[in-house]
């Protein structure tokens, strides 16, 4: 590897062998580049949905109702299982979404504890936008690399995950 190939992640590894030879950082090698990767991405999309009124956490909540398909409709517990939210974490990103006229909550007909959030027409397009915008800042990030080794990357990372706690 070059001098100009090197990243912070191969200095910080550099310096661990400096100092303690012995340990293998091959997987502080995979993970530092994953994290600064995760935490650039988040940042710039954050950014990207900020553009539409939305966090990215809410982003999230209208995304699953519109991928869930017609009539874009779920409960707040499938909302909160699908995103790894709490209850809590959940109802304040509702409220705060069905203030901003993103989706409505109706009473479950079949259970009268149950609630339905549902996606609104003005959610709809809202969404529609940001997903295209999204979708456009990590396209634009994976401009160095080719078709083949994005599947390449794609692959391993598949597999990574699935081999994760």
């Amino acid at each position: 590897m070059t001098e100009e190939n090197k990243d912070a992640v191969d200095a910080i590894t550099a310096q661990w062998y400096a100092v303690r030879p012995d340990l293998d950082t091959a997987p502080m090698a995979v993970f530092g580049r994953i994290y600064r990767i995760t935490k650039a991405m988040g940042d710039e999309m954050e950014r990207t949905y900020n553009r539409y009124g939305i966090s990215r956490g809410e982003f999230d909540v209208v995304a699953t109702l519109r991928r869930s398909g017609m009539p874009y409709t779920l409960s707040p517990r499938q909302l909160s299982a699908t995103l790894m939210l709490t209850t809590g974490g959940m109802t304040g990103r509702l409220d705060k979404l069905e203030k901003a006229g993103l989706l409505t909550r109706s009473p479950d007909p079949h259970d009268r504890r149950g609630l339905h959030v549902t996606i609104t027409d003005r959610g709809l397009t809202l969404i529609d936008e940001a997903v295209t915008a999204g979708l456009e800042v990590q396209r634009a990030a994976l401009t160095g690399l080719d078709p083949q080794e994005v599947e390449v990357i794609t692959g391993l990372l598949r597999k990574l995950l699935a081999g994760t706690p």
